[in-house]
Parts: structure tokens; sequence; C-alpha cells
């Protein structure tokens, strides 16, 4: 654990019933124009218009960009932010998932700037923020609007890359439930899954600390007692509110800690193979926490302490198990796909996968058990 730990949060974050009206409140007599990033499902989707509905009322200008494609490489996201450099926004607005948010946040740097995306993938702490953000999510998952994270493949690499800049934190954060409540189980599984990933390694991080910890445990307990039937059940607001504030404080996590090997080895799959980020993170869990037991056994013990409030396990191990069951089942009660080769990943392709994913070393090094690229392959091959 660190001895010396920090906490960055976004300006102001709003959340319970109806928290969308706060933009309103945010925007009127502050800001003029806004840069609004989506995608066509979300629009097509009806979540925009109750945004816009508002921004009118505040008498503020919009231009909204939608063609903002899924797992987006760092070329496409820079063509995003070209197409809105000329509307000259003082706030922008990202309403969307994980990768909208992620170009967002990007542009929230470089709008005003003559850096590009490919300048930061090298040296992402030469921009600043030029412009405010509202981040929006309508996943439960990504935690991308607490995060100085953004996301981007590059092709040449055939990897994903982590661009991080504390720059990028927003400035304001609106989570409402209404806005995943139409949401597909598939992608609620997904994304779900995705933000237990990051609290679940960001407790068992060689980073952790007493921050991530409060928001790491706070998320594993809501996502364990919440994600299945917050997929399954359309009406289930109370388990879909729960869901957004975790995926939120599991972000909040990754900012005071970070991610281990779950992340790292699925980076390859999104690049390469296009593998949706959350599918990725899924299905690689837990073959590495299986392989991480022996190191963080103590602290999955203190995770079922904390959720399993009736519980027989005595010793760390029966905990330890516990714990590990338990998360198994739900990933097994998702549907997530089980075999690498439905999306055309064989072994032949072992070499390179393990290769690329011991790259990641941004987050190979948070790995509370250290990880061989022999090791690398045995993970990838668990899911072949």
């Amino acid at each position: 654990m660190l001895k010396q730990y920090e906490l960055k949060l976004p300006g102001a974050v709003y959340s319970g019933e109806s928290a969308l009206d706060y933009i309103r409140e945010i925007c009127k007599g502050r800001y003029k124009k806004s840069l609004i990033f989506t995608d066509r499902g979300v629009s097509g989707a009806g979540l925009i218009d109750r945004p816009l509905k508002l921004l009118d009322e505040a008498g503020v200008e919009y231009h909204i960009l939608e063609d903002l494609p899924s797992e987006p490489s760092c070329d496409e996201a820079q063509s995003v932010i070209d197409k809105g450099r000329g509307f000259g926004p003082d706030i922008i607005i990202a309403i969307g998932g994980g990768s909208v948010m992620d170009i967002a946040k990007l542009a929230s740097l470089l709008i005003y700037s003559e850096h590009t995306v490919r300048e930061l993938l090298e040296s992402p702490e030469i921009a600043k923020k030029t412009v405010a953000s509202i981040m929006i999510p309508t996943t439960a998952g990504t935690g991308s609007e607490a995060t100085p994270n953004s996301i981007v493949a590059v092709p040449e690499k055939d990897l994903k890359v982590g661009i991080v800049n504390d720059e990028m934190i927003a400035d304001y954060v609106i989570l409402d439930g209404e806005m995943i409540k139409k949401l597909p189980r598939r992608i609620a599984a997904s994304t779900g899954l995705d933000a237990l990933c990051h609290a679940i390694e960001c407790y068992t991080s060689k980073k952790a600390n007493p921050f991530s910890d409060t928001f790491a445990l706070e998320a594993l307990e809501l996502i364990i007692n919440n994600i299945e039937r917050a997929c399954d059940d359309p009406d289930a607001s109370d388990a879909k509110n729960s869901m957004m504030i975790a995926a939120f404080y599991a972000g909040i996590a990754i900012t005071a800690s970070g991610t281990t090997a779950v992340h790292a080895l699925s980076y390859p799959l999104g690049g390469k193979y296009h593998i949706a980020h959350g599918v990725a993170n899924a299905m690689l869990l837990m073959p590495v926490m299986r392989f991480n037991e022996s190191s963080c056994r103590e602290r999955l013990g203190l995770i079922y302490d904390r959720i399993c409030k009736c519980g027989t396990a005595a010793s760390e191990k029966e905990k330890s198990a516990w714990v590990l069951d338990r998360i198994e089942g739900i990933v097994e009660h998702l549907d997530i796909p089980k075999d690498l080769k439905e999306f055309g990943v064989g072994r032949e392709d072992l070499d390179d996968l393990a290769a690329a994913g011991m790259d990641v070393k941004r987050l190979l090094v948070n790995n509370m058990r250290e990880l061989s690229i022999s090791d690398a392959k045995k993970i990838y091959l668990e899911i072949m």
C-alpha cells in the first residue's frame, strides 16, 4: 500500500431523482455556447432530448457531434475534435458511454490548442484544459466521468493506450439513473462488469490506499448486490441508480489507485480485435484474479467481511474463495462470452497477444503478483 496518496475529484457532482435538471442551474448565466459529444445510439434513443431542452431553457446555444465511433482510435478522436473547433464553445458536454466521454475530455484540452491526440500519447502532460466540461454517463460502468484518463486505440500498435492528465477531470458530473433505464442487457452487463473490474483491481492494486479503498469497497458492495437485478429487470430503478453511483465510485478508485493485469491484458483484445472493453475485461477477470489470489488473499478476505453479512467462512482462504466464486457466478449469470474464438482470436495469436499485453507496463506495475510473459500466455489460454 502506498505511503503517500492523493485524491482528485470532479468539481461538482449531481445525482438523485431528475438530476439532469442541474444542467440548467450549471449553465444559465455562466455559459453561452456548448459543444455536445454523443453518438447516434444515444441520440437515437432520445437521451439527448431532455438535456437539449434544458439548454434551451438556460439560453445556451449548442452544436452536436454525434458521429463518434465506439472504441475510437487516436486519429478518429482527433477527427471528431477537429470538427468542433470552429463552433467556439465555452463548455463541452458529453452524453454517452466511456468512448464519448473520453473524446470529450480530450477535446476539453485540445479544442483551443495546437497540440494533437498523438502528441498526448507521447507526452500527456503538455496540454492544459481550455474549456469547461460536463460528463453525463449513459452507462453504469466505465467511470470515465470521474477519471483523468482517456483510452484510445493506436492502430499501428494493435493496442489501446491510456492518456492520463489531471486536467481532464470533469468540472461537473451528472448521474441520473433515467439515462440507463432502457440500456440493453448485454451493454448493461459488459459495462457493469467493467465497473466491477475497476473496483476489485484498484482494491487489490499495489497502489491501493485509504482513499481508493473507501470508494472501491463501497463500489464492490453496490455492484455485487445490484448488478444482476439492474441488468435483468428494466424496472429496477433502485438497482440501476446504485450501479450508476457504483461506477462513479469505481472511477474515483481508479483516480486514487489504478487498475492491474485485467485491464493490461484486455488492451490488445480491444486494440487489435475490437472486442468491447467491458467484454474483454469480464472475460479476463476470473483468470487474472485466480492467478493473483495467493498475493491478495487478505484483501479478498476483507471484501468478504464487508459484503457477506452472515457468512460462515472462517479462514482467509475460505473468504477469498467465496468472493471469487460470487464474482464468477455474476460473470456467468450475465452471459459474458467464454471463448475468444467467437471474436476470431486463436492460439496462433497467442505470442502477439502476450507480447502486447506485457507492453502495458503502466498497469502491470500495479499488479500484486509479478506477471511473466509465460503467465500472460497461460491466462489468455484459459479463454481460448
